[in-house]
């Protein structure tokens, strides 16, 4: 049989189908609303264009995801499993499903990503309950979780099974080691299981300068949420088991959840990319000092009051709200607190020292107005 020929828009054999597509965007805008908004690294890029190209079986059953389970455990341990998945929100509700009954319950920060910013799909398509407590910070401690940690006999109340926690926080703060091992220690005495929220992951390892595993299979954590998109990887994200005792069904949870893509190969290459080398520590640790240059700058601005401690790769604070909205239409950003005036600026593995300065110039410009 003949190999069959292309097809152009027409439908007629024998010309390389055309395209319409152009740039529909200004490459030179810049700013600091969120990592999410920086294009993938050059390297992920070049990863995607290798892993293309002739035929690989599909759900991932692929040469690049069979290999990614080696790259993984050599940061998290013999014991890790990687789940590729499209996204965040899916990353988290499949982790926790995998982690809890039906009746069972979640502990977790008031600020959390799972409770403030996943439109309520832990609890409407996980099916469970989450117990928010409020923190100072948006870290948890011991004394936070018991106040929710009780009742496990109770019928008529959910049952708490998992504490989740973000690593790094909402809030851009960081737990030390020793305050996760001993949210871990915590959780498991009272028979709970931990889940990480790594979706800055890399952030966080950048910042306190230790393996990821030291604070996540080292520190006692049974399930990882690991982010990719917002440290430079085009799209997808994986749920790593490192305690597979206390994991069930987690391919049947991960399709169930609609988390299973048919070609995973083009999420499992970005993946062992991003961690195969120190391309992932690189990014986290560029966008950590871009941070850390722009809360430099914000401390000698007069009127501007920085909220929480700069420990990765945000800057949150508070300034007059007219401020905010003129400098707005200048770089792109988003309030925190409307209410207070709190907004937040995020830096990316391709932010520039020129973008932080020149948000810099700006934001005394605006206030000086």
């Amino acid at each position: 049989m003949a190999d069959a020929q292309p097809l152009n828009r027409s439908g007629r054999p024998g010309e390389s189908p055309g395209t319409d597509a152009k740039r529909r965007h200004d490459p030179k805008i810049r700013g600091f609303a969120s990592d999410n908004y920086a294009g993938a690294h050059p390297e992920i890029l070049a990863a995607l264009a290798l892993a293309n190209g002739g035929h690989q079986s599909a759900y991932g059953a692929d040469d690049y995801t069979e290999h990614l389970q080696s790259v993984v455990r050599s940061h998290f341990g013999q014991r890790a499993e990687a789940f590729p998945v499209f996204n965040g929100t899916g990353a988290n509700v499949v982790a926790l499903q995998a982690v809890t009954d039906r009746w069972g319950a979640v502990i977790c920060a008031d600020t959390a990503h799972i409770h403030v910013d996943e439109c309520g799909a832990p609890e409407r398509v996980g099916g469970l309950k989450l117990l928010t407590v409020p923190t100072q910070d948006g870290k948890l401690t011991p004394e936070l979780i018991d106040r929710e940690a009780f009742g496990w006999d109770d019928e008529h109340r959910a049952m708490p099974q998992v504490v989740s926690f973000a690593q790094n926080t909402e809030l851009g703060t960081l737990y030390t080691v020793e305050e996760i091992r001993a949210l871990c220690d915590h959780a498991h005495e009272r028979g709970m299981l931990v889940h990480l929220d790594g979706a800055r992951i890399a952030n966080a390892a950048a910042a306190l300068d230790v393996p990821m595993r030291a604070f996540t299979n080292a520190a006692g954590v049974d399930i990882l949420s690991f982010g990719g998109t917002k440290n430079g990887m085009l799209f997808g994200e994986a749920v790593v088991v490192l305690n597979p005792d206390a994991v069930r069904h987690m391919k049947h949870l991960r399709k169930l959840s609609m988390q299973l893509a048919s070609k995973m190969r083009f999420i499992s290459v970005q993946l062992e990319a991003l961690l195969s080398g120190d391309l992932w520590l690189r990014n986290a640790r560029h966008s950590n000092a871009m941070a850390q240059r722009l809360a430099a700058g914000v401390r000698e601005v007069a009127g501007v009051e920085i909220r929480y401690p700069v420990q990765a790769n945000a800057v949150f604070a508070r300034l007059p709200h007219e401020v905010s909205e003129r400098l707005q239409k200048r770089y792109r950003f988003y309030f925190w607190d409307e209410a207070v005036g709190e907004v937040r600026w995020m830096c990316s593995f391709d932010t520039t020292q020129q973008d932080v300065d020149g948000f810099l110039a700006a934001l005394r410009e605006e206030l000086g107005r």
